[in-house]
């Protein structure tokens, strides 16, 4: 059975301008689009959120709270 997917919503965000080279760089590497590796990046974020909970997040918070203050 084939099931079609309704075009996907539109999220607007702004980024670091190095964090979407990194992508696009990525996204070329795996000859994907930007939109594509975003999406897959933000899946897995997100599964991995349901697994650990906040926790997850604040290993990300505490690294980068910690970057800041180094600076």
């Amino acid at each position: 059975m084939i099931r079609f997917v309704a075009r996907k919503v539109f999220l607007g965000i702004r980024i670091n301008p190095q964090l979407k080279k990194v992508l696009e760089e990525i996204a070329g590497a795996e000859e994907r689009s930007v939109s594509q590796i975003s999406e897959l990046l933000l899946r897995r974020g997100v599964e991995a959120y349901k697994m650990e909970g906040s926790k997850y997040l604040q290993r990300f918070l505490s690294r980068h709270k910690k970057e800041e203050l180094s600076e």
